[in-house]
């Protein structure tokens, strides 16, 4: 029986968002950072899963559409649960917070003696049911701002939600700069946030060797290549890096591009990506490898040149670490905290977004250039999850002593950003 210290934290993980044996991608950088907290204080995650009746036969249309999620499991010896809430896809979403908020009642009246703060990932719904929860069961209540909070304030009811349940946290956590600044441009008290960025694991995510990860999949020892690592959605923007790759072709015959991901939460356009491959005649170039693992991730990466992601939302995007950890120089575009992580022009570049003509010559540059990789990947070893881990646990600590609830906590041995 694990023994909880005097006065110490205990915490219950609200988010939607969160992996399972249907979806492996999903939420990998909220498990990743929290089970990190989880190896100094007790944790247990709660991941509601958005269910109406009839979605098994949408289903049947829609292969990917919420796939079934075990009811409870055991990941890495952390108890995860699934209560099921009401929300019907497009429709009624500013209902979310409330229905979220009363089906999880009774998992958290089950595990009420084995939580002392209530710790919500994204603003809206999660962020506002915590604030619910957390004045049912008389808790403190975290948020943590991912990005979802820029398009969700283009909805007027679902925006006046997250500003009230923002305004009923006890403490806020941006992983990205732009998007406290967006919160306080809102209304938000600035004094309740604090950056505490995503990390890397630098042992998981180091270069190999470049002909034998090449040799892997079946590529050229010799000519450029790019690679992009995202769920297969539109806003990831694999469509934009594809429409620009005939022209770079022309100054880099050779050139391939390796895209890494599946279907996601937010829907699946493979099939459109394969169609304009066909349509522009780049199928030998273009290779689709698949959803991978984070520990094979490291493979495609020390096969490329150049990582690119022409995206058109991000809070933190914890890929470009990832990325940098394996040497690789990163061509955004300038939205959200992406300017944040890709922060010297030694590390890459931000390109305005929906400017195919910049992205192509920011690329054509990246290709062209020589990078010292050895600073590429210092800059996201400076990143290390022990730093930000170290951060969150002296928070969460200061919330549940009451006596420091508002106060600012001593800080890291190293910046939280």
């Amino acid at each position: 029986m694990e023994i909880v210290k005097k006065n110490q934290p205990q915490l219950l993980v609200i988010s939607t968002l969160f992996p399972h044996k249907e979806q492996p991608g999903a939420g990998l950088f909220i498990r990743e950072r929290m089970f990190r907290v989880g190896k100094h204080l007790p944790l247990v995650i709660v991941a509601p899963t958005p269910w109406f009746p009839g979605q098994s036969f949408l289903r049947r249309l829609r292969p990917h559409f919420r796939p079934p999620a075990p009811r409870q499991e055991i990941q890495d010896g952390i108890e995860i649960y699934r209560p099921r809430f009401f929300s019907i896809p497009g429709f009624f979403k500013w209902l979310d917070g409330w229905f979220l908020a009363f089906a999880v009642v009774p998992t958290l009246w089950q595990l009420r003696h084995r939580f002392s703060l209530i710790d919500a990932h994204f603003a809206y719904p999660e962020g506002y049911a915590a604030t619910l929860l957390g004045r049912w069961f008389g808790v403190p209540v975290t948020i943590t701002l991912r990005g979802t909070e820029v398009p969700i304030a283009r909805f007027p009811f679902r925006r006046r939600l997250m500003l009230k349940g923002l305004a009923g946290a006890t403490r806020i956590f941006a992983v990205a700069a732009s998007l406290k600044r967006h919160v306080i441009g809102l209304g938000v008290d600035s004094q309740k946030i604090r950056i505490v960025g995503n990390g890397i694991d630098t042992e998981k995510f180091t270069p190999v060797p470049r002909v034998e990860a090449r040799h892997r999949f079946g590529l050229s020892s010799e000519g450029p290549v790019l690679i992009s690592v995202g769920g297969l959605v539109e806003r990831k923007g694999f469509h934009r890096v594809i429409e620009v790759l005939p022209a770079l072709r022309e100054q880099f015959p050779g050139l391939y591009y390796l895209i890494v991901g599946g279907p996601g939460p937010e829907g699946d356009m493979s099939e459109s990506l394969r169609y304009q491959v066909q349509t522009l005649g780049l199928e030998e170039a273009v290779h689709f490898l698949g959803a991978l693992s984070p520990e094979d991730l490291k493979w495609p990466l020390s096969a490329a040149d150049v990582f690119v992601l022409a995206t058109r939302n991000e809070g933190w995007a914890n890929v470009f670490l990832e990325a940098m950890a394996c040497g690789l120089p990163v061509v955004t575009t300038d939205v959200g905290g992406n300017r944040e992580v890709v922060s010297d022009a030694r590390l890459g570049s931000v390109v305005p977004f929906g400017d195919p003509k910049a992205l192509e010559a920011a690329l054509r540059e990246a290709l062209s250039r020589s990078w010292d990789r050895a600073v590429i990947r210092k800059h996201a070893c400076e990143n290390h999850w022990d730093y930000r881990v170290e951060v969150l646990v002296q928070e969460f600590e200061a919330l549940v002593d009451g006596s420091k609830i508002g106060t600012r906590v001593k800080p890291a041995s190293k910046e939280s950003y």
